[in-house]
């Protein structure tokens, strides 16, 4: 259109945007001007820009400002029926699919990027146009799913744990929806003051990992299709191996040394044992987590199963590690329960190493969100622009409140029996834990893409534990408000570090802040809704205790709190010795969270991830040209997806089918070593399918 017709007809060319215009007899779609103006017929095909800016990843110079794809003064689809409706899906099939795998193997994948990447490859190959800001919206209420699953998960099984120990314990489905819906509620709403600070003013300081992965693949746009076809075709793969194992068993879910004719005597006589999970879902979290932290995961494993398991067994021979089980007697894997309380030490002192370390980030925080604050009261935040504009803090101060006195009514009329001084002590350590630590799991999720959860609420149980004894709370009750307590916790912290991962990729983009904060809370109401009945259905099918369902997270909390709660003291010479290990590996420059997440994992869960990460060392370092390697990172990364997403998902299908007494016995079968041996001939088929599938992606 020419500049000089639209300028005499009214118009404005405006930036980043191509208008073609029709008259009505002729176009396809029009609008109705005012009366003054013709009619005419006006198509947006582009609002934004195909790519990031150069500045997108690194620090701003000064006076240097970030210009997301989406500008500020652009209108883009984000909230919709199409949106909402996806995005709830999202959460609904990724919420399911990732409390399943994390009651597993104890590992809960990201979903915030296969989510993206289906949301992509539907708004392709559907054809909708400027569908970006609508993508960030599906990702933004879909990854409710992923961080919900990681709070609950870790903490509220251990109520059926340690139910089927002490039945007249009470647990219902109202308890687990409350705790995670209310911790889901209060993690928003304590990290809204503080996303100026992480997501602008800390631009190019913090790599964003997460967020940096889905934000590219929401850039990718264009080959969303192509992302989609690899990552559904792994997810049906994926998801059939694991179905032919979890429901017909036909073959062994672990591959053990003790299917070879000397196994049965090393693990006897010198209490030594190689196991290996061999699901698709646990080598494609091993892919995506890495070769790095799988190394340092399994290194903490190989300490516990192949040194100090041993020497418990050739040293202290008549130590008892379990009611009326001598070492000398127990199997591995009886010592194996015993020597994991060193990883609970590890893990705990892992979370006060990060706490300590955040201090100065928490004060500078705070400070920028009091300025925000002052700010908004004074009207300052007129003049806002659209990709800055956070919910009034006024309303997110009142939710706040809110919230916690929702809380304090859950807690003294459900958990505490209506006990006035319980109740109050619980809101407080509730309220003062979760707002200290919701800077540290945001700052975790920024530098290095993972929530440290785990020990912050292993340290928040113990705190909880010994206050409530301390006011006389303890027994079966105090082991409820304690785990109640702990849920809404671990639940505020991981939303609060999942969040600062879409408000990013929303601030690389230009979303619009507000929307994704509004819409947040419906994603939080259906995941935990999800993530209840799926906790609840995997108890009544399986329960806990078993090792059918690891919940090695969840059997950690019960181990901490039963005997604080029981009076009979607890493992702190374990605990100790643990603590001291995670200090000696900070001091080294190693995790010394993953290290201890290795001591207390069962090895058949970690070694998969060795081998996971060694595949994504292998097909990236094969090439010469980086842009091949990276090519074939990405096609791997939909491929494990694939794996993690069709997995657990058919997991969650197999254990409702149980659920509902449709089952095969295959018992005696696993029984037979041929079962592992089979196992072990699948997993490489299936590792060559991986390689070889990653390895064909060109750059």
């Amino acid at each position: 259109m020419p500049a000089a017709y639209a300028a005499s007809h009214g118009f404005q060319l405006q930036k980043y945007e191509i208008i073609r215009v029709h008259y009505p007899l002729i176009g396809k779609f029009f609008v109705t001007l005012p009366i003054n103006k013709p009619i005419l017929s006006i198509m947006k095909e582009k609002e934004y820009r195909d790519t990031l800016p150069e500045n997108a990843f690194r620090e701003l110079n000064k006076g240097e400002e970030y210009e997301p794809m989406m500008p500020a003064g652009s209108t883009p689809r984000e909230v919709n029926l199409w949106s909402v409706c996806w995005g709830i899906l999202m959460a609904v099939v990724f919420s399911a699919a990732a409390a399943y795998l994390g009651l597993k193997v104890g590992q809960v994948f990201e979903a915030a990027i296969p989510i993206t990447i289906i949301a992509v490859g539907v708004s392709s190959a559907t054809k909708r146009k400027n569908a970006l800001g609508e993508n960030v919206m599906i990702q933004s209420i879909g990854a409710c799913s992923g961080v919900i699953v990681a709070g609950a998960i870790f903490t509220l099984p251990a109520l059926y744990i340690l139910q089927a120990k002490y039945p007249e314990m009470t647990v219902n489905f109202l308890q687990v929806f409350l705790a995670s819906l209310l911790g889901g509620i209060l993690g928003i709403l304590f990290l809204i003051p503080f996303r100026k600070y992480f997501v602008k003013e800390m631009h190019g300081k913090y790599p964003f990992p997460e967020a940096t992965a889905g934000t590219q693949v929401l850039v990718s746009g264009e080959k969303g299709g192509d992302q989609a076809k690899p990552l559904m075709i792994a997810g049906l793969l994926g998801g059939l191996y694991d179905f032919a194992v979890a429901t017909f068993g036909l073959w062994h879910e672990n591959f053990t040394s003790r299917a070879l004719l000397w196994g049965d005597t090393v693990a006897e006589k010198a209490k030594l044992v190689l196991k290996c999970n061999t699901s698709a879902a646990v080598l494609g979290m091993g892919y995506i987590v890495g070769l790095k932290y799988a190394f340092i995961i399994c290194c903490g494993s190989a300490l516990v199963w192949w040194v100090i398991v041993p020497c418990i067994a050739l040293f202290f021979p008549s130590l008892e590690v379990q009611e009326g089980v001598v070492a000398a007697a127990a199997t591995a894997e009886d010592l194996f329960k015993y020597a994991k309380s060193i990883g609970i030490g590890g893990i705990a002192m892992a979370g006060i190493i990060g706490i300590v370390r955040s201090r100065s980030l928490i004060s500078g925080a705070v400070k920028l969100a009091a300025q925000e604050t002052k700010a908004s009261q004074k009207g300052g935040s007129e003049g806002v622009s659209r990709t800055q504009k956070d919910l009034p803090m006024k309303f997110v101060t009142f939710g706040i409140v809110l919230a916690l006195v929702l809380t304090f009514l859950f807690f003294h009329f459900d958990v505490m029996r209506g006990n006035w001084v319980f109740s109050i002590v619980a809101i407080l350590v509730v309220s003062v834990i979760t707002f200290l630590f919701t800077t540290v799991a945001a700052n975790a999720i920024a530098i290095v893409g993972t929530n440290p959860v785990s020990g912050m609420t292993l340290m928040t149980l113990i705190l909880a534990s010994v206050v409530m004894v301390g006011v006389g709370l303890s027994g079966t009750s105090g082991m409820v408000a304690a785990l109640i307590m702990g849920g809404v916790v671990c639940t505020a912290l991981s939303m609060a570090g999942g969040f600062v991962t879409d408000l990013k990729i929303g601030y690389w983009l230009g979303s619009t802040p507000r929307k994704q904060e509004t819409w947040k809370f419906l994603g939080t109401l259906v995941s935990a809704a999800t993530v209840a009945g799926v906790i609840m259905i995997l108890n009544k099918t399986y329960g806990f205790t078993d090792g059918t369902l690891a919940a090695p997270q969840a059997n950690a909390m019960a181990a901490v709190i039963e005997p604080l709660m029981s009076g009979n003291g607890a493992p702190w010479l374990l605990y100790g010795i643990g603590a001291v290990i995670a200090l000696v590996l900070n001091a080294f420059g190693v995790s010394a969270l993953a290290f201890a997440l290795g001591m207390f994992i069962p090895l058949e869960l970690n070694l998969p991830l060795l081998v996971g990460g060694a595949i994504n060392w292998f097909v990236t370092s094969r090439s010469k040209d980086q842009t091949v390697n990276n090519a074939r990172s990405e096609r791997g990364t939909l491929l494990a997806s694939g794996f993690i997403a069709g997995g657990a998902l058919m997991g969650v299908v197999s254990a409702a089918l149980k659920w509902q007494n449709v089952s095969f016995d295959y018992a005696e079968w696993w029984n037979n070593p041929m079962s592992e041996l089979i196992s072990l001939g699948m997993y490489c088929i299936l590792i060559i399918y991986m390689v070889r599938a990653s390895m064909r992606a060109k750059a």
